[in-house]
């Protein structure tokens, strides 16, 4: 796929409108340590903020554990199909897209396990070449490994892709793979110079 253009995408908070569903599982995870709630608002603030370590934030662990990922994927397993959506043109602007011969990636920080059935849910699955998950690499965003991942997966240089994502992780992780960004702003974050609308990326990206 060397001559072909390939645009990877972020998940949450840029493809599908999970915030009730990642503040919901949090708090989930945390009832069963022992944890009071955290307000929605404060989770999703800090859901993008790469100077935190969000396994000692939420979980108060100086690292993600298996019983934090079967907890979470446990509340999405249960909820997704009433709490996540898509954001309104999504679905109409990966067929576009994909009809114009370009390959699609995902990079996001959830658990594969949850992607795969956010994904599946959403019936936008089957229109990803790649998929890279926080278990599938060492490291998570802002680190480059996912988006590394993609490429390999691929076969399309960094010089033919661009990222997109909705936070500073996102940002960072391009900046740091040489891989051109564009930022959204329809999402859990507030950016001034960012893509404000779906037709607005759909037009820029066509």
């Amino acid at each position: 796929m060397k001559d072909k253009a390939l645009v990877i995408f972020d998940m949450d908070g840029t493809l599908v409108n999970s915030s009730l569903t990642i503040a919901n599982a949090i708090n989930h995870v945390r009832k069963h340590l022992g944890l009071p709630p955290m307000e929605p608002e404060e989770i999703l603030k800090k859901v993008n903020d790469h100077t935190i370590d969000p396994a000692r934030t939420f979980y108060n662990a100086r690292g993600f554990e298996p019983l934090h990922e079967k907890l979470f994927t446990e509340y999405y397993t249960e909820n997704h199909g009433k709490e996540l959506v898509l954001y309104d043109g999504v679905k109409s602007l990966l067929d576009a897209l994909k009809s114009e011969g370009k390959a699609l990636g995902l990079a996001t920080n959830a658990y594969r396990n949850s992607t795969m059935e956010s994904l599946k849910h959403l019936d936008i699955h089957d229109h990803f070449d790649a998929v890279a998950c926080y278990d599938d690499v060492p490291q998570g965003k802002p680190e480059p490994d996912m988006l590394y991942k993609v490429l390999d997966e691929v076969k399309v240089p960094k010089g033919r892709a661009v990222f997109i994502g909705d936070g500073p992780r996102d940002q960072l992780a391009a900046q740091k793979a040489g891989m051109d960004y564009m930022m959204v702003d329809w999402g859990f974050s507030e950016h001034q110079n960012a893509i404000k609308s779906v037709d607005q990326l759909k037009q820029t990206l066509l």
